[in-house]
């Protein structure tokens, strides 16, 4: 017998996948997690001059494995009109490791992050939010836009960006979208003080983001930080707040909560919840209205798989994608 693998271009998966579909997907993947129905999620990275890789890989029990290898070069698209983060995803059986797909990993990077995102705001947001601000206006802040709307009623959005132009060709995307106010602002400070949510989605190497800046009963979904060098919430915030994480473990390596510990305002253990325990009911998530919740979020492998589950059995169903052997 013939076992074929898929070959699924980022335009099969954008056709394939939906956020509100990759947000149901990815929530439970995080409360299976939680309840120790799969293995912890893996990550390695290797520098570059101007960037680097990372490898991530996880499991489900529903029989699927996933590794993804992204580049992150945050030069590209100045220097040769290239995606600053690209990669692939080679999704496997579990049960006999047989390669199933090898897919684009940029669409599915972009859709799992925003879905993280969604997923807890809709469980750690104030249920009256109506004001965000989203800092950083790429593609990952036009995701998080829509994961907001799909988590909460939402009125009015700032957008701030180190490139004005960035934010003001995203809010004229998010206005032929939605009749919401959409504001872009010089002043990032005065914009996050009056926002019930906070989205940080930036490759900034400096903290901008401080306790002063932030309204109490506030929820931050801090993004950006993936690698030891990122950093966009200041330590003295982050000890402030209740800090909820998509991995403990990866947060203190990589994410904002590393930065926390290092300066010595934090300890591991003075983490709230990881995100799939609240989703469980293994812990609870916002404690009281006035309490600042932040979201630390790296980004796992077990949103990758999740991902990667669901476009690959869409596929399969609706035909798409190239079918190849790798050897007969």
């Amino acid at each position: 017998m013939t076992h074929h693998t898929l070959l699924l271009s980022r335009e099969d998966v954008a056709g394939l996948l939906t956020l509100e579909d990759c947000m149901d997907a990815v929530g439970r993947a995080f409360a299976m997690a939680a309840r120790g129905e799969t293995p912890r999620a893996g990550v390695l990275g290797f520098p570059a001059k101007g960037g680097g890789f990372h490898m991530k890989a996880a499991s489900l029990p529903t029989g699927y494995f996933a590794a993804k290898l992204n580049g992150n070069f945050f030069g590209n698209r100045a220097r040769f009109g290239l995606p600053n983060i690209q990669g692939v995803i080679l999704l496997a059986d579990l049960e006999n490791g047989r390669p199933l797909a090898v897919m684009d990993s940029i669409e599915i990077t972009i859709l799992r992050t925003g879905a993280a995102t969604g997923v807890a705001a809709r469980h750690l947001a104030r249920k009256a939010s109506r004001v965000a601000t989203i800092c950083g206006c790429g593609d990952q802040g036009r995701v998080s836009f829509r994961a907001l709307r799909l988590a909460m009623r939402l009125e009015r959005v700032h957008l701030w960006d180190i490139d004005p132009g960035a934010a003001a060709r995203l809010a004229e995307t998010m206005r032929a979208e939605t009749d919401l106010r959409i504001d872009t602002v010089s002043s990032l400070a005065e914009a996050t003080r009056e926002s019930d949510v906070i989205v940080t989605c930036t490759p900034s190497k400096r903290a901008f983001l401080g306790r002063d800046d932030v309204r109490p009963g506030a929820f931050i979904a801090a993004i950006g930080a993936d690698n030891e060098e990122k950093h966009e919430i200041e330590p003295a915030l982050l000890a402030s707040a209740l800090v909820v994480t998509d991995s403990t473990d990866q947060c203190a390596t990589i994410g904002d909560l590393h930065h926390a510990i290092a300066a010595g305002l934090m300890k591991r253990e003075g983490v709230h919840a990881e995100l799939g325990e609240v989703l469980s009911g293994l812990r609870p998530g916002r404690m009281g209205e006035e309490d600042i919740m932040i979201f630390d979020s790296t980004g796992t492998a077990l949103q990758d798989v999740a991902a990667a589950a669901l476009v690959y059995e869409r596929a399969v169903a609706a035909g798409r994608g190239t079918p190849f052997v790798f050897a007969a």
